[in-house]
């Protein structure tokens, strides 16, 4: 069972243009007392074609994290345009925000992001015709759009601390009882994460993937209100 549960992630200023900061307001949950702290990163991927170009927009870590509903803002700069090739610059792509627990993934959030040349305001190419792009690609005439309603949600089983103690105290246990004890690979080690296998869900359908400045604040309520979603991720993890 996880012991942090993301229940909504919110993509501000969004469209935008591509020099401007990514912003999420992300809302977890927690349900026990840790004794480390959650781990964020954002990964924006330069090119479908070769995770190279992949780009680390930051890292953070949150905490100490109380026990109840808790939200914070995370904030990174733009994907860096020099280390995308040209020709990737344009077009769909997809973001991602990972958590983790002791280095160990349990939450990952993908969105697609379509980067748009618009020549001008207003610019419709129903409208107006293809434009031809004038490189290098003049990047104040690029929106930025997260498709922010349609996440994907992807869940990975992890050792919490709990877990650790009792697996320790099981591995105590058997050697006393002189039986062999079967270590991390073996099947005994996973009877508690096998509960939990990996998990996605799809919300309307949408596929899985130097650190600036932090600008964040995090928040706890154990009766937080729910936001209006209407203009949210709406993420969906059971």
């Amino acid at each position: 069972m996880s012991l942090v549960n993301i229940t909504n992630m919110n993509v501000l200023d969004n469209p935008t243009n591509y020099c401007n900061p990514i912003q999420f307001e992300i809302t977890f949950e927690c349900t026990a007392e840790l004794t480390h702290d959650i781990e964020w990163k954002v990964v924006y991927v330069g090119s479908s074609e070769n995770s190279f170009f992949d780009q680390v927009l930051d890292e953070i870590e949150v905490g100490p994290v109380p026990i109840g509903v808790n939200k914070f803002i995370l904030q990174t700069d733009a994907p860096d345009p020099s280390l995308i090739p040209e020709n990737d610059l344009l077009g769909i792509t997809v973001i991602l925000v990972t958590c983790s627990y002791r280095d160990q993934e349990f939450a990952r959030v993908g969105y697609y992001v379509n980067n748009e040349y618009m020549p001008f305001q207003g610019y419709n190419p129903m409208e107006h015709g293809e434009i031809d792009i004038v490189h290098p690609i003049d990047l104040d005439k690029v929106v930025r759009t997260i498709v922010a309603d349609k996440p994907r949600v992807t869940r990975f089983p992890i050792q919490w601390d709990g877990e650790l103690l009792i697996g320790a105290q099981h591995a105590s246990l058997e050697q006393d009882r002189g039986q062999d004890y079967v270590g991390d690979n073996g099947d005994k080690a996973m009877d508690v994460s096998m509960e939990m296998q990996d998990e996605e869900c799809y919300t309307n359908g949408v596929p899985s993937l130097s650190s600036p400045e932090k600008t964040m604040h995090i928040l706890n309520s154990r009766n937080i209100v729910s936001p209006d979603w209407s203009n949210q991720s709406a993420l969906m993890v059971e």
